[in-house]
């Protein structure tokens, strides 16, 4: 009854926290379905300077070896095995302990498990851990939504095991049960929109510029100490430079078949967007990117089919150094879009569910650790703390002001690549959401007129107050009490 935290679900995440830990003091206790991975971890502990971790065979020894209130993370997969293993563990727990989930689990279930847990007076945290195997290892972000009280006893732990950076540790109280995993979820929504917009400048380096993967990496890694530094650029670099092992003078990425997997925090993301009414079009573009290419096989047909612009330098001239400046510009403000879409997804759900989520917080426990992390996150701190009540990032008058820069720039790189058939959803999509935003009026007027044509939906008018309705034709009847028509919009 010694040890300061258990960690239960030994996968590389599972042993890599678990020796972060260890390695910030802590003793920890650790478990896991297979007896073999508990062994492995212990070694690792061992191999990595006598770490004091302590393996155990049964759940019921596993809880024995926690100090009390017991604190117990779980990293197993999202669904049911989380499920189990709480019942698993919660059988030898008691009133005062915590459960911590670390996985990337849907907000909703992790409501329903504190619900569940609540009745046995088990406290009951979601945490995302953003940072993957190496993050989990050397300094994640951590981000925990629970009850305070619960929070406040795991504190001590997780602030010295993040990610450390300028302004301190890379986590913090999110929120209530459930905020955690969904600022997660978000996150890794952003993560899908950096990656295609990423994606999508190599597409035209390569196939307009007609750049070699030696000249982009060099480029990315130039980028990466201006403000576009960020994490995903710096691997961008060096994936782009890693020769093949099995192809002489060939490049790794080369070979990859593209095909994007997942593992549905993107997804979750765009569902949450529609669910919030939040317009989030780069991320969806992102998701919508991922799906595209996992259709590989007619992709290959539709290429014998369909067919695109046949069109020469001389044409549609380019002129490299203009373009590779360009593409810095948009792919920074089409960044930013990106995380004024996300933020503003948490906001909507953090008002709805009552969590006070503090977005300004939510950067800066992405500054460091996470996949996400980049120069930019600064920026993005500053202007959600000059105004905590800032509708949308994109507003601010610095962030603004950098966008308002570069539109001229990203508006020639998505031209030139409409012009040479190089699909830019993310970047073109952040253009038009910066676009729409931008203007006073919109031609949802049309739209909104076709509405009570055909369903009577009426509208609103500029001039005056009041809910209208218009007889358009002659077959057109009465709709009765204009008012009972607006009941059922969202």
């Amino acid at each position: 009854m010694s040890c300061d935290i258990g960690l239960y679900g030994l996968a590389v995440m599972g042993q890599n926290f678990a020796l972060n830990m260890a390695s910030h003091g802590f003793k920890v206790c650790v478990g896991n379905r297979s007896p073999a991975k508990v062994d492995l971890t212990v070694q690792r502990a061992k191999d990595e300077g006598d770490l004091p971790i302590v393996g155990t065979k049964s759940p019921e020894e596993f809880v024995a070896q926690l100090s009390k209130p017991r604190k117990i993370v779980i990293l197993v997969m999202a669904g049911k095995p989380v499920d189990e293993t709480i019942a698993m563990l919660s059988q030898y727990l008691e009133e005062g302990d915590v459960i911590i989930d670390g996985g990337n689990e849907w907000y909703q279930n992790t409501l329903r498990r504190a619900k569940e847990l609540e009745a046995k007076k088990i406290h009951f945290i979601g945490m995302g851990i953003s940072g993957g195997e190496e993050g989990a290892r050397n300094g994640p972000s951590l981000m925990p939504g629970g009850p305070k009280e619960a929070y406040d006893m795991i504190e001590p732990i997780i602030t010295k095991c993040a990610a450390q950076v300028n302004d301190g540790p890379c986590t913090g109280y999110v929120g209530p049960v459930g905020a955690g995993n969904y600022v997660k979820m978000v996150h890794n929504g952003i993560e899908y929109g950096d990656m295609q917009l990423i994606g999508e400048v190599y597409d035209i380096m390569k196939h307009v510029l007609k750049l070699s993967n030696e000249e982009m990496a060099n480029i990315f890694s130039e980028w990466n100490s201006t403000e576009l530094q960020s994490y995903l650029i710096e691997i961008t670099a060096t994936i782009l430079g890693k020769k093949d092992e099995f192809v002489e003078g060939g490049y790794v990425v080369d070979y990859i078949l593209d095909k994007t997997g997942m593992k549905g925090t993107g997804r979750w993301t765009i569902q949450e967007a529609a669910e919030r009414s939040v317009a989030a079009p780069l991320l969806a573009a992102s998701l919508d990117s991922r799906y595209i290419s996992a259709r590989k096989d007619e992709r290959i047909k539709a290429s014998e089919i369909l067919k695109g612009p046949e069109v020469t330098s001389a044409e549609i001239p380019v002129h490299k150094m203009q373009m590779l400046d360009d593409l810095k510009a948009a792919l920074y403000a089409a960044k930013v879009c990106s995380y004024a879409q996300g933020l503003g997804i948490i906001k909507s759900c953090s008002e709805d569910m009552d969590w006070n989520v503090n977005l300004s917080d939510c950067a800066r426990m992405w500054k460091g650790g996470c996949i996400i992390r980049a120069g930019l996150l600064q920026k993005i701190q500053d202007a959600l703390a000059r105004d905590k009540n800032l509708p949308n990032l994109i507003l601010d008058p610095v962030v603004a002001g950098e966008l308002n820069d570069r539109t001229a720039a990203w508006r020639r790189v998505v031209v030139v690549a409409v012009g040479y058939g190089i699909s830019t959803p993310a970047l073109s999509g952040a253009l038009n959401y910066f676009d729409s935003y931008r203007r006073k009026s919109l031609p949802a007027n049309l739209t909104q007129a076709q509405r009570d044509f055909f369903g009577g939906h009426t509208y609103e008018r500029t001039d005056r107050e009041g809910v209208f309705h218009t007889t358009w034709t002659d077959a057109h009847k009465s709709i009765g009490d204009i008012n009972e028509r607006k009941a059922g919009e969202v």
